[in-house]
Protein backbone atom coordinates (compact mmCIF):
# COMPACT_ATOMS: atom_id res chain seq x y z
CA UNK A 1 0.00 0.00 0.00
CA UNK A 2 2.74 2.43 0.95
CA UNK A 3 4.70 1.81 -2.24
CA UNK A 4 1.64 2.50 -4.37
CA UNK A 5 0.81 5.64 -2.44
CA UNK A 6 4.35 6.96 -2.71
CA UNK A 7 4.10 7.10 -6.49
CA UNK A 8 2.49 10.51 -6.03
CA UNK A 9 4.96 13.37 -5.52
CA UNK A 10 2.11 15.73 -4.58
CA UNK A 11 -1.17 15.19 -2.80
CA UNK A 12 -3.61 13.38 -5.08
CA UNK A 13 -7.39 13.13 -4.96
CA UNK A 14 -9.50 10.64 -6.87
CA UNK A 15 -13.11 11.71 -7.19
CA UNK A 16 -16.14 11.22 -9.37
CA UNK A 17 -16.75 14.35 -11.45
CA UNK A 18 -20.38 14.65 -10.33
CA UNK A 19 -20.38 13.18 -6.83
CA UNK A 20 -21.58 15.69 -4.22
CA UNK A 21 -19.52 13.88 -1.58
CA UNK A 22 -16.38 14.27 -3.67
CA UNK A 23 -17.35 17.87 -4.33
CA UNK A 24 -17.34 18.52 -0.56
CA UNK A 25 -13.70 17.47 -0.39
CA UNK A 26 -12.74 19.43 -3.50
CA UNK A 27 -14.40 22.50 -2.00
CA UNK A 28 -12.24 22.24 1.13
CA UNK A 29 -9.15 21.88 -1.05
CA UNK A 30 -10.17 25.01 -2.96
CA UNK A 31 -10.98 27.01 0.17
CA UNK A 32 -7.49 26.34 1.45
CA UNK A 33 -5.81 26.69 -1.95
CA UNK A 34 -4.02 23.37 -1.53
CA UNK A 35 -1.73 22.10 -4.28
CA UNK A 36 -3.36 18.83 -5.26
CA UNK A 37 -3.59 16.57 -8.29
CA UNK A 38 -7.30 15.99 -8.90
CA UNK A 39 -8.13 12.89 -10.92
CA UNK A 40 -11.73 12.53 -12.07
CA UNK A 41 -12.69 8.89 -12.35
CA UNK A 42 -15.80 6.74 -12.60
CA UNK A 43 -16.68 3.13 -11.91
CA UNK A 44 -15.70 2.34 -15.50
CA UNK A 45 -12.21 3.86 -15.42
CA UNK A 46 -11.06 3.33 -11.83
CA UNK A 47 -7.23 2.99 -11.69
CA UNK A 48 -5.95 -0.41 -10.67
CA UNK A 49 -3.91 1.08 -7.83
CA UNK A 50 -7.09 2.08 -6.00
CA UNK A 51 -7.92 -1.59 -5.50
CA UNK A 52 -4.79 -1.83 -3.36
CA UNK A 53 -5.18 1.54 -1.66
CA UNK A 54 -8.91 1.65 -0.94
CA UNK A 55 -10.33 -1.52 0.68
CA UNK A 56 -13.91 -0.42 -0.07
CA UNK A 57 -13.12 0.08 -3.77
CA UNK A 58 -14.89 3.44 -3.75
CA UNK A 59 -13.86 6.32 -6.00
CA UNK A 60 -13.19 9.00 -3.39
CA UNK A 61 -9.61 8.57 -2.22
CA UNK A 62 -7.02 11.07 -0.97
CA UNK A 63 -3.34 10.17 -1.12
CA UNK A 64 -0.84 12.29 0.79
CA UNK A 65 2.60 10.65 0.77
CA UNK A 66 2.09 7.32 2.58
CA UNK A 67 -1.31 8.31 3.99
CA UNK A 68 -4.44 7.09 2.21
CA UNK A 69 -7.90 8.30 3.27
CA UNK A 70 -11.26 7.37 1.75
CA UNK A 71 -13.98 8.77 4.01
CA UNK A 72 -15.11 12.29 3.13
CA UNK A 73 -15.49 13.57 6.68
CA UNK A 74 -12.12 12.19 7.76
CA UNK A 75 -10.48 13.71 4.67
CA UNK A 76 -12.06 17.11 5.32
CA UNK A 77 -10.95 17.23 8.95
CA UNK A 78 -7.48 16.03 8.03
CA UNK A 79 -7.13 18.82 5.48
CA UNK A 80 -8.33 21.39 8.00
CA UNK A 81 -5.79 20.23 10.58
CA UNK A 82 -2.88 19.87 8.17
CA UNK A 83 -3.57 23.21 6.48
CA UNK A 84 -4.96 25.35 9.33
CA UNK A 85 -5.49 28.57 7.36
CA UNK A 86 -8.20 29.52 6.84
CA UNK A 87 -9.67 27.46 9.69
CA UNK A 88 -12.89 25.62 8.86
CA UNK A 89 -13.50 24.15 12.31
CA UNK A 90 -14.05 25.92 15.64
CA UNK A 91 -11.18 25.94 18.12
CA UNK A 92 -12.82 24.80 21.36
CA UNK A 93 -13.81 21.12 21.84
CA UNK A 94 -17.52 21.78 22.48
CA UNK A 95 -17.93 23.84 19.32
CA UNK A 96 -15.94 21.31 17.29
CA UNK A 97 -18.22 18.54 18.53
CA UNK A 98 -21.24 20.65 17.61
CA UNK A 99 -19.84 21.14 14.10
CA UNK A 100 -19.33 17.39 13.71
CA UNK A 101 -22.89 16.79 14.89
CA UNK A 102 -24.25 19.23 12.29
CA UNK A 103 -22.32 17.51 9.53
CA UNK A 104 -23.57 14.14 10.74
CA UNK A 105 -27.14 15.39 10.47
CA UNK A 106 -26.54 16.85 7.00
CA UNK A 107 -25.16 13.51 5.82
CA UNK A 108 -27.85 11.42 7.49
CA UNK A 109 -30.88 13.60 6.76
CA UNK A 110 -29.95 14.91 3.30
CA UNK A 111 -27.15 12.98 1.61
CA UNK A 112 -28.71 9.58 2.25
CA UNK A 113 -31.47 10.60 -0.20
CA UNK A 114 -29.10 11.05 -3.13
CA UNK A 115 -28.93 7.41 -4.21
CA UNK A 116 -32.72 7.38 -4.68
CA UNK A 117 -32.62 10.74 -6.48
CA UNK A 118 -30.07 9.37 -8.93
CA UNK A 119 -31.67 5.95 -9.20
CA UNK A 120 -34.02 4.56 -11.85
CA UNK A 121 -36.94 3.90 -9.48
CA UNK A 122 -39.26 6.82 -10.21
CA UNK A 123 -41.36 6.36 -7.09
CA UNK A 124 -38.31 6.25 -4.83
CA UNK A 125 -36.87 9.29 -6.60
CA UNK A 126 -40.11 11.26 -6.18
CA UNK A 127 -40.26 10.38 -2.48
CA UNK A 128 -36.61 11.36 -1.99
CA UNK A 129 -37.19 14.64 -3.82
CA UNK A 130 -40.11 15.51 -1.56
CA UNK A 131 -38.24 14.54 1.59
CA UNK A 132 -35.18 16.57 0.61
CA UNK A 133 -37.31 19.62 -0.20
CA UNK A 134 -39.19 19.27 3.09
CA UNK A 135 -36.01 18.82 5.14
CA UNK A 136 -34.37 21.88 3.58
CA UNK A 137 -37.51 23.96 4.05
CA UNK A 138 -37.62 22.94 7.72
CA UNK A 139 -34.09 24.21 8.40
CA UNK A 140 -34.45 27.36 6.27
CA UNK A 141 -35.34 29.68 9.20
CA UNK A 142 -31.91 29.03 10.75
CA UNK A 143 -30.31 30.96 7.89
CA UNK A 144 -32.16 34.14 8.75
CA UNK A 145 -30.33 34.41 12.06
CA UNK A 146 -26.71 33.70 11.12
CA UNK A 147 -24.73 34.15 7.88
CA UNK A 148 -23.70 30.49 7.77
CA UNK A 149 -25.28 27.27 8.99
CA UNK A 150 -25.60 27.73 12.74
CA UNK A 151 -22.40 29.78 12.75
CA UNK A 152 -21.02 33.27 12.32
CA UNK A 153 -18.13 31.78 10.34
CA UNK A 154 -17.86 29.59 7.26
CA UNK A 155 -17.11 26.00 8.35
CA UNK A 156 -16.91 22.43 7.08
CA UNK A 157 -20.68 22.22 7.49
CA UNK A 158 -21.10 24.84 4.78
CA UNK A 159 -18.66 22.87 2.63
CA UNK A 160 -21.07 19.93 2.96
CA UNK A 161 -24.21 21.92 2.20
CA UNK A 162 -22.92 23.90 -0.79
CA UNK A 163 -22.51 20.92 -3.20
CA UNK A 164 -25.99 19.66 -2.36
CA UNK A 165 -27.61 23.07 -2.83
CA UNK A 166 -25.73 23.50 -6.13
CA UNK A 167 -27.49 20.36 -7.42
CA UNK A 168 -31.07 21.24 -6.51
CA UNK A 169 -31.92 22.43 -10.03
CA UNK A 170 -30.47 19.23 -11.49
CA UNK A 171 -32.63 17.22 -9.09
CA UNK A 172 -35.70 19.19 -10.14
CA UNK A 173 -36.19 20.61 -6.65
CA UNK A 174 -37.59 24.10 -6.20
CA UNK A 175 -37.78 25.44 -2.67
CA UNK A 176 -40.91 27.31 -1.57
CA UNK A 177 -40.99 31.06 -0.93
CA UNK A 178 -40.83 30.36 2.80
CA UNK A 179 -37.25 29.11 2.29
CA UNK A 180 -36.04 32.52 1.07
CA UNK A 181 -33.31 32.73 3.72
CA UNK A 182 -31.88 29.40 2.55
CA UNK A 183 -31.97 30.58 -1.06
CA UNK A 184 -30.02 33.72 -0.17
CA UNK A 185 -27.53 31.62 1.79
CA UNK A 186 -27.05 29.31 -1.19
CA UNK A 187 -26.46 32.18 -3.58
CA UNK A 188 -23.83 33.63 -1.24
CA UNK A 189 -22.02 30.28 -1.23
CA UNK A 190 -22.15 30.01 -5.01
CA UNK A 191 -20.38 33.38 -5.35
CA UNK A 192 -17.37 32.23 -3.35
CA UNK A 193 -14.24 31.88 -5.48
CA UNK A 194 -13.54 28.49 -3.95
CA UNK A 195 -16.92 27.12 -5.01
CA UNK A 196 -16.32 28.16 -8.59
CA UNK A 197 -12.78 26.74 -8.52
CA UNK A 198 -13.97 23.43 -7.09
CA UNK A 199 -16.44 22.68 -9.89
CA UNK A 200 -15.79 20.03 -12.49
CA UNK A 201 -16.94 20.81 -16.04
CA UNK A 202 -19.96 18.55 -15.56
CA UNK A 203 -20.90 20.21 -12.28
CA UNK A 204 -20.62 23.65 -13.83
CA UNK A 205 -23.46 22.79 -16.21
CA UNK A 206 -25.77 21.47 -13.51
CA UNK A 207 -27.27 24.91 -13.03
CA UNK A 208 -29.00 27.00 -15.66
CA UNK A 209 -27.32 30.18 -14.45
CA UNK A 210 -23.90 29.88 -12.88
CA UNK A 211 -23.01 32.53 -10.32
CA UNK A 212 -19.98 34.58 -11.26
Amino acid sequence: MINAANRHSVMALYSDATSPIGHCVRLVLAEKDINVEVNFISDDNRPEELADLNPYNSNLTLIDRDLVLYDAQIIMEYLDERFPHPPLMPVDPASRAGNRQLRYRVMRDLYTLIDDLDGENEIAAANAKKKLRDNLTAIAPAFSRLPYFMSEKYTLTDCCLAPLLWRLEAYGIKLPASAGALHRYAESLFKRDALQTSLSDLERYMRNSVAT
